[in-house]
């Protein structure tokens, strides 16, 4: 199936990557200024694609949080180990220290940034979880390190008619500290002393700008529904995070250096395959803070 390309009235090539999820977009320059009708198109565009790619984007991190700020707050991440030291707003992606040096496995930043290889969406541990992220590839790996991003409309309206009632009216438990639990790194409160206490978010959600019902897990921070037993809760999770994974809803992004991705965490998850551990992969995110608690559908 031949796949859509659109121009905007501010002059965007949007070329649709995926049938369900995902656009690239050309014709923008982000180290300099956007017109408020430049954003409007982008804004637009990332509605309807959930998955933004803006090739050739050399900037600075400077630069990455100014254009992060056209679409909301940049979050401070509450974890000093992955923030960088010289720019507050950005989340390193990285298996470098920020002298350049590689760093191994063992690494507890490396061990907590693996459970990026499961499925999640960012922040969902928060009371008001993130609106989007937006990651900008440095030095791209040619071994793996594919980002991969599935659309949780589209998820939902495909469930099993058992499958939605069971997730219809409920709450699982978002916890940061199940990183540990998954990868082994020590808790985050014995890693720089911040702690987030886990909070109940709805299993469905409703947008608040396109008024879609999505699926909204984050399996790297649920293993507890409520109403269910533990051992029911996980494999559940496990089974959504597999329906979620098919081919037919997931748009995977090959690296290019200074790509820049903009995702919406609202509708979508994404997760990150495998590459070596002695490649060099450094990635800068930043995540935009959420408008509002979850919206219960």
């Amino acid at each position: 199936m031949a796949l859509a390309t659109e121009e905007t009235k501010t002059g965007l090539a949007v070329r649709s990557l995926h049938p369900v999820i995902g656009a690239e977009v050309s014709g923008v320059d982000f180290s300099a200024p956007l017109s408020p009708e430049t954003v409007a198109d982008i804004k637009a565009a990332w509605m309807k694609y959930l998955v933004l790619v803006f090739p050739g984007q050399a900037i600075s991190d400077e630069q990455h949080v100014a254009v992060t700020k056209y679409f909301g707050e940049p979050e401070i991440f509450h974890q000093n180990i992955i923030k960088s030291k010289f720019m507050k707003e950005i989340f390193r992606v990285a298996n470098t220290d920020e002298d350049g040096n590689l760093v191994p496995p063992s690494d507890p930043v490396q061990q907590q940034l693996s459970s990026a290889k499961k499925w999640h969406t960012d922040s969902s541990y928060r009371d008001n979880p993130a609106m989007g992220s937006l990651l900008h590839g440095v030095e791209v790996s040619r071994t793996g390190g594919l980002t991969c991003f599935t659309n949780m409309y589209e998820v939902y309206d495909a469930l099993p008619a058992e499958w939605k009632e069971k997730v219809e009216g409920r709450k699982a438990l978002h916890d940061f500290d199940k990183l540990s639990r998954i990868s082994g790194a020590k808790k985050q409160s014995e890693q720089d002393g911040s702690v987030l206490p886990p909070v109940w978010q709805p299993m469905v959600r409703r947008h608040p700008v396109t008024g879609r019902k999505s699926l909204y897990i984050s399996p790297i921070y649920n293993d507890v529904i409520e109403g269910m037993e533990d051992a029911e809760a996980g494999d559940f999770i496990q089974e959504l995070a597999e329906f979620a994974g098919q081919d037919r809803f997931v748009y995977k992004h090959k690296w290019e250096t200074d790509d820049i991705l903009l995702w919406d965490n609202r509708c979508t998850m994404h997760i990150v395959t495998p590459h070596d551990p002695m490649e060099r992969r450094v990635m800068h995110r930043t995540t935009i803070v959420g408008d509002g608690p979850v919206m219960a559908a």
